[in-house]
């Protein structure tokens, strides 16, 4: 009995860590003071819509479930007109050992580049192009 009791002490504090916080950051690089719309949401929660104005961010936090299948889809559109626009995943764990992790969304003119950290990083040098703009 009592090695099932430190069993169940060990594996509550393992559940514990993993219903961590993450998050996703969405910025506003784009050029000639075009304002992104964004629109994000999960089974839970939504968030949106916003518009950022150039040179701004939005930080939406959350709590991973216990299940880790948290996953966050982001909508976002180019003003002024909005007829760029993308829809895609902005958040999924990789599996049930992945703790999450911050989502660095950077909308630019060519497309919507992302890294992944533990915290924002004002210039990073990995970021990756994701996805180009769709065309209304």
């Amino acid at each position: 009995m009592k090695n099932f009791s430190v069993f169940l002490f060990v594996f509550s504090l393992c559940m514990l860590d993993h219903v961590s916080g993450s998050g996703i950051w969405i910025a506003n690089e784009l050029k000639f003071k075009k304002i992104l719309w964004i629109r994000c949401y999960s089974k839970d929660d939504r968030f949106g819509p916003q518009e950022i104005p150039i040179g701004q961010h939005v930080e939406i936090s959350f709590r991973i479930n216990f299940w880790a299948t948290t996953r966050f889809m982001c909508t976002l559109r180019q003003g002024p007109n909005y007829k760029h626009y993308q829809e895609f995943t902005a958040f999924k764990l990789s599996g049930f050992m992945d703790h999450g992790s911050l989502w660095d969304w950077r909308a630019r003119e060519d497309g919507i580049y992302l890294t992944k950290g533990d915290k924002h990083i004002s210039n990073p040098v990995n970021l990756q192009k994701v996805y180009d703009w769709k065309t209304d």
